[in-house]
């Protein structure tokens, strides 16, 4: 692990940070090529407005505890943290002084996945969540925009090894996205370690 520098984004109304090599490149590969082979991936159907469709990826949730996890008309129980998963999990924990109880995992099998805008902000997540988001596998563009403030936006490219951390307000006032892309891009793969008490 080389944790790196941190990077304050300096977004008004949010607390967001990014450090773009808090895994090593080596680290890195070990856990996508795991997590890709032994997470127990699944496609669910959302519905929107009124039409049912097949979510732009493949998602697993993982917990310390059995809580469920709800959003978008999903239900999600969880399967009990193991191997690579749990170490992550550690690590981040001792870097960061938080303790996580649960991970939404997501595999973006190619550009055509996605996931459109929306804030980390249901009612298990309680006020003001803290989110940390591991991204391993091909690299991808993260959009932020302000709900109120149409002027503030931001976007970064999350790298892979990266953690990016939302906490503070950030869920109150700014949505995120991972949109659509044309180009020829690999598989990505994105933890996103919550507390669900």
């Amino acid at each position: 692990m080389l944790l790196g520098r941190a990077i304050n984004l300096d977004m008004i109304d949010a607390d967001v940070i990014y450090y773009p090599n808090f895994f090593s490149t080596k680290d890195a590969d070990t856990y996508f090529n795991s997590l890709l082979k032994n997470l127990h991936w699944q496609q669910d159907s959302i519905i929107i407005y009124g039409k049912t469709h097949l979510q732009p990826r493949l998602t697993a949730f993982y917990a310390s505890n059995k809580n469920r996890y709800k959003y978008s008309n999903i239900v999600m129980t969880p399967n009990p943290f193991t191997g690579d998963l749990l170490k992550i999990k550690d690590t981040i924990e001792s870097e960061l002084k938080i303790n996580f109880t649960s991970c939404l995992a997501n595999l973006y099998r190619d550009g055509k996945d996605s996931n459109g805008w929306h804030a980390d902000n249901e009612k298990e997540l309680g006020e003001n969540p803290v989110i940390a988001s591991v991204s391993l596998g091909a690299e991808r563009v993260f959009h932020f925009k302000h709900k109120f403030n149409k002027e503030q936006k931001r976007s970064l490219t999350l790298q892979h090894g990266s953690l990016l951390l939302m906490k503070g307000k950030t869920q109150a006032y700014w949505l995120h996205q991972i949109p659509k892309t044309k180009k020829d891009i690999e598989k990505r793969i994105n933890l996103t370690f919550r507390i669900i008490a």
